[in-house]
Order: C-alpha cells, then sequence, then structure tokens
C-alpha cells in the first residue's frame, strides 16, 4: 500500500491481518503494482521516480521521468512496465528490470489508471481529460481503440470475462466495454466520484471517494447489489487471488478496509501509513 503523505509503503499480512513492515519510499508514492514473482513497483509523482523493489524494501532499480508518471501496470510475461504521463498525453513503456525507457505510446490527454487484460493482449489507458479509453495491443503496443466513456475516466480494471470497467469521476458512473471489439457496452450509476474498480464472487466493486462507499454492481446483469460503508475518501481497490476479499484503500482514514464479497460487508480494517492511495494492482497474487 503507498501511502502517499507519509511517503512509504505498507507491506500488510492478509492472514493475519496486520501490518508487518513499513518501507520508506520518498516523493509521495501513489501508483503501484506487483508481480507473481514478489517484485514492487512504485510510482512516485512529486519526485517523478519509478521504482523496482521487493518485499524486503530493497531497490534494485529507479527511474527519473521527465513529465507526470501517475500510473502504472506491469506485464510481467513480457518483463515491460507501462507508466502513463498526466502532463504529456503518453505512457512509457519501461524494461521490467533496469526501468529504462523503451519507447513511448499516445494517448488522449491526462491518461491516470492503467490496466492488462487478463490474457495480457490489451493494454487500456484511462484519458481523463479527453473522456476516452485508449486501448493498445500489447504484444505490438499499436493502437487499437480510442472509445468515448463519462466524463472524466480515472481508474480502470478488466473483469475476468475481458470486459473493460472504468470509473468515471465527472459523471458518477461506470462505463462497460467491449476492448477487444472497442464497443461500449452500457453504463452503470455509483456513488459520488468513483475512482477504482476491482472483481470477486461475479461482482464489480467500485470505491466511491466522496461518498466514503463501495458500490457494487452485479457482474452479469449490470444491475446495482448494494452500498457498503468503508472509510475516509476510499480509492485504490483490489481483490485477492481467491476473491475470498476485497480490499479498499481509505486516504483519509489511514486504513484499509476489507470486504467479504459475498456479504457485502467490511470484516476487518488494517492501520497504513498516512495516506494510502494504492492506485494500481496492490495484491501479490500467489498462484
Amino acid at each position: 500500500m503507498t501511502n502517499q503523505n507519509s511517503e512509504d509503503l505498507s507491506i500488510l499480512d492478509l492472514d493475519a491481518r496486520a501490518e508487518v513492515a513499513r518501507i520508506a519510499v520518498p516523493g509521495k508514492p501513489a501508483g503501484v503494482a506487483v508481480t507473481p514473482a514478489g517484485a514492487v513497483y512504485t510510482v512516485s509523482p512529486d519526485s517523478k521516480v519509478v521504482r523496482r523493489l521487493d518485499q524486503d524494501g530493497a531497490e534494485h532499480a529507479s527511474v527519473t521521468l521527465d513529465g507526470g508518471p501517475i500510473g502504472i501496470a506491469v506485464d510481467a510475461a513480457r518483463s515491460r512496465v507501462f507508466v502513463s504521463d498526466w502532463y504529456n498525453a503518453r505512457i512509457w513503456v519501461l524494461d521490467g528490470d533496469t526501468l529504462e525507457v523503451r519507447q513511448t505510446l499516445t494517448t488522449g490527454s491526462a491518461p491516470a489508471g492503467l490496466a492488462l487484460s487478463p490474457d495480457g493482449r490489451l493494454l487500456a489507458s484511462a484519458d481523463r481529460d479527453a473522456d476516452q479509453v485508449s486501448v493498445f495491443d500489447a504484444e505490438t503496443l499499436s493502437l487499437r481503440h480510442r472509445l468515448t466513456v463519462g466524463v472524466r475516466p480515472f481508474g480502470l480494471d478488466f473483469a475476468p470475462d475481458g470486459r473493460l470497467f472504468v470509473g468515471n469521476v465527472g459523471s458518477n458512473d461506470v462505463t462497460v466495454l467491449d476492448a477487444e471489439a472497442g464497443q461500449v457496452l452500457a453504463t452503470a450509476p455509483v456513488g459520488a466520484r468513483p475512482y477504482g474498480v476491482a472483481f470477486a464472487a461475479g461482482r464489480a466493486f467500485v470505491s466511491n471517494q466522496y461518498a466514503d462507499t463501495v458500490s457494487v454492481i452485479d457482474l452479469d446483469t449490470l444491475d446495482p447489489l448494494g452500498v457498503i460503508d468503508v472509510g475516509e475518501y476510499p480509492e485504490g481497490i483490489n481483490a485477492t487471488t481467491d476473491e475470498s476479499l476485497v480490499l479498499v484503500a481509505n486516504w483519509f482514514s489511514n486504513t484499509v478496509s476489507l470486504i467479504d464479497p459475498v456479504a457485502m460487508e467490511v470484516v476487518d480494517e488494517i492501520a497504513t501509513g498516512d495516506g494510502p492511495r494504492a492506485f494500481g494492482a496492490f495484491i501479490l497474487r500467489r498462484n
């Protein structure tokens, strides 16, 4: 969990339901992504530094990017890291080991969240100020589609079935896309300022910053199933591999809420550092 205000990284043991370590990460980190092998990548927007760490906090590589790095996604199979550049409408493609810049991809204005499809074939970018999503072929890095969504898309993620869910902070809804075909499938209303999306138990879970809640949507029907009260200003959200828990970082409460996705209720809370953002895929997914 990246803690922006205290400039560190909280390592949580989900079995013990406790923070087990805290690692200094300068530059007010926000973006984060982990790999099955245990690599941890962080993005510090203030210092413009992307780091590759291990879970013990040892730094193995870093790079300073001239722009506005914010979102991050890892293509572990191809040893690549994607970082969005808020200021220059592009995505950096970095070497997964050295973090050397390999090339850049052009997006719409103010790209924020990034996501890789479950099959590794597509890369998507939420282009906030363009009210659109850019979809790239993850193998060739060629542009596939630019799709109009709601107002000010910020966080996004692919559902297990490959559909792309996009949280629109300006219109308080989620756009559902067929990213492969380049089609808008539906729009689902959620709470105020939806930030991130996660999936478990046949449901989508959307963190609503201004409502201090998580909206739950049925993946088959896209009908609303309920609203879960969490901490103050929830942001980053992710589900465990076995879909037994959904975690949401509460930026203003300095906590992580643990949600039972079947019961749709908070079952525990873990304290973190100051200002947890956890913008990205932050749960280590063990096979």
